[in-house]
């Protein structure tokens, strides 16, 4: 098997699309205009993709409550202290700045709506790369 996407559930999922789009680096696969504003958002590689979108058949989870570990979308960073001072400037919030045993550099942040977000560079990457 192999993943396709993750899907959550927001409160603003035209928001977040350009907010992942312009700082991030995500490109819009698929997107529904109208309610519930489905949007596929791949990644660099094509191979993996978040879904967002607003459906009210269930509630949108207070993410800014959530614990970190609870759940956060994780992306491969080649300069997590950069991404970190650039993402604070674009509205996101510093969790935590970790750099482990093994050299690997950890930052967790919070995007505008309170999303976990993780960037991540690994002294040993765990993905094959593309």
């Amino acid at each position: 098997m192999k993943f396709e996407h993750f899907a959550i559930n927001v409160s603003d999922p035209r928001g977040m699309t350009e907010w992942y789009v312009q700082h991030l680096g995500l490109v819009v696969v698929k997107q529904q205009e109208q309610a519930p504003f489905m949007t596929f958002l791949a990644d660099d590689s094509g191979q993996m993709m978040i879904e967002i979108y607003t459906n009210p058949a269930d509630q949108v989870p207070d993410y800014r409550t959530m614990h970190p570990l609870v759940m956060h979308i994780a992306f491969v960073s080649a300069d997590p202290a950069a991404d970190k001072k650039r993402l604070e400037d674009a509205g996101a919030t510093s969790i935590s700045d970790d750099v482990l045993d093994d050299g690997s550099h950890l930052v967790m942040m919070r995007d505008p709506w309170g999303l976990a977000i993780q960037f991540c560079k690994r002294a040993n990457p765990l993905l094959s790369p593309q």
